[in-house]
């Protein structure tokens, strides 16, 4: 994962948080506390997800909240409710395979977009770990994907 860069323009607060993932190797971030408006004090799992930039094929590093799913993680391409796809969406669109850590453990795993009963039941699971996905599909027209990452071994 060392040969990623971090996505542009992350916030300040996503840029501190894989910092100290990183440099903990794992053992400091996978689980990320935060005050949230209207909802109050979460901790959250996070992962680290590397994707291959659909334009310049280039590695890039994203922290993300995520669910687990039998052997599998998801995480939601949300885009706190933005109209358009986060970069990382549409770079696995244009290439399936990843790299992810989760907290100390790294692997490769093939990303797709759930749909039908699936992305149902896994929507309301990332609600409950992140509930301000309500509100950020309340903000946008388009149907907010959730991703499955299956290891590959």
């Amino acid at each position: 994962m060392t040969e990623a860069k971090l996505a542009p323009n992350l916030p300040q607060w996503m840029l501190d948080h894989t910092h100290r993932y990183l440099e903990s190797g794992g053992k400091d971030g996978h689980m990320y506390t935060v005050d949230v408006p209207n909802v109050g004090k979460l901790t959250v799992p996070s992962l680290l997800l590397v994707t291959k930039g659909r334009k310049s094929g280039e590695k890039f590093l994203f922290p993300l909240f995520y669910g687990k799913t039998g052997n599998s993680y998801f995480i939601v391409a949300s885009k706190g409710g933005a109209p358009d796809h986060p970069g990382w969406y549409k770079n696995i669109l244009a290439n399936p395979e990843v790299e992810i850590q989760v907290g100390t453990d790294k692997m490769k795993a093939r990303a797709r977009t759930a749909t039908g009963e699936e992305r149902a039941k896994l929507w309301k699971d990332a609600i409950v770990f992140w509930p301000p996905y309500t509100d950020y599909a309340k903000k946008t027209d388009r149907e907010i994907p959730v991703v499955v990452l299956d290891p590959i071994n």
